[in-house]
Formats: C-alpha cells, structure tokens, sequence
C-alpha cells in the first residue's frame, strides 16, 4: 500500500467519520487487466448517509493526500456512488445494492481487508 497509503487512509477516515460500515480494502496491484490498483468499498444505511460519506471522503482526501476525483457517478440517487482517483475507486452501497451487485467479492486473486466497524 505503500504510494496509495496516505490516500487509502484518508479515504478510510472519512467513511469512518460518517459511520460507514463494511470498509472493505481490495488490493488489485497483483492481479492483471484492472482498471484500478485499489478499491475501496463500504455502505451506508440511507442514500442521505451514503451523500454524507461521499462529502466525507471528498473532503478528506483532498485534506489528508491532496486528492481529488477524477469522475464521480450516482449522486443522483445515492444508492451507490462510485468516486474515481485513477488508481483508487470508492464505492459507497446502500446495503441491498452492495448485495445485488457483489462487487467485493469479483476478483478471488485480490487481497482483502477489512476495517472494523466503528458502533
């Protein structure tokens, strides 16, 4: 994680700051044809806390790793918003759209971690 740390951290705290839950880290870098090196995946339990995490993440990348995003898609329903920083992609679910679309579990060569929920 060593490069994308400072981002990756950043990304964390700001879905922990809000109560996101179900923070997931998926390293790609050793899997090949990616369109990311990391993903970073959790949910929140209403689109309202799911707009509350994006703003979140936002800001405190752009505070803790000089970041912003690229592109960013599904603000518009907040029922899952995916934030692009090139090599990091955030997706934020509402839990039933996480579910549906499983995307945590899609590359079985990929590491995983989880950070623990915050109650």
């Amino acid at each position: 994680m060593n490069e994308f740390k400072q981002l990756l951290d950043s990304i964390t705290e700001g879905i922990k700051d809000k109560k996101g839950k179900g923070i997931r880290i998926v390293d790609l870098t050793k899997v090949d044809d990616t369109i990311c090196k990391y993903l970073v995946i959790c949910e929140g339990n209403s689109p309202s806390q799911i707009s509350a995490i994006y703003d979140s993440v936002r800001e405190a990348a752009r505070k803790g790793a000089g970041q912003k995003p690229v592109s960013v898609d599904g603000l518009r329903n907040c029922l899952w918003i995916a934030m692009d920083y090139v090599d990091v992609v955030v997706h934020i679910f509402l839990p039933e759209t996480r579910e549906f679309y499983d995307v945590d579990n899609l590359w079985e060569d990929a590491d995983y971690t989880d950070i623990p929920d915050i109650d």
